[in-house]
């Protein structure tokens, strides 16, 4: 792995497409994004699956982003992203298979344990969304 700091930071996700912001805006950007998706699925999703899927994307990303900073940058924001993804496991109810497809968590090598949000539906939400989602 490269060494673990700001400039690599910057650089992964640049290469991993992200906008400007996300790339000058770094980890910051990235939790108020997820912060903005928790509280949307709290409040009763109303974006439709890809919009969804669109969100859970940002926390990979930003667990992705975790990977590529300090231990000390990681510990800055270690408690506010607990707490967030406690509010989002409270609003969620996990299913067994990927939201993107087993496929797909089988090509990434995402497992419901490390990439949780994948394997997670909202508790509500509007009934032709809900209905999208892979039961259990």
């Amino acid at each position: 792995m490269t060494p673990r700091d700001a400039g690599n930071l910057e650089q992964f996700l640049r290469e991993a497409g992200a906008s400007d912001t996300v790339v000058r805006g770094g980890l910051e950007v990235l939790l108020v994004g997820w912060e903005r998706t928790v509280g949307a699925i709290e409040s009763g999703y109303t974006g439709d699956y890809e919009d969804y899927l669109g969100d859970l994307d940002g926390r990979q990303l930003l667990a992705q982003a975790l990977e590529r900073v300090t231990p000390d940058q990681a510990a800055a924001v270690a408690a506010r992203l607990q707490d967030l993804d406690d509010r989002m496991r409270a609003a969620t109810v996990p299913v067994t298979r990927c939201l993107w497809g087993m496929i797909v968590a089988d090509e990434e090598g995402w497992s419901p344990e490390d990439n949780w949000w994948y394997y997670a539906r909202p508790l509500s939400g509007p009934p032709a969304f809900l209905e999208e989602f892979p039961s259990g």
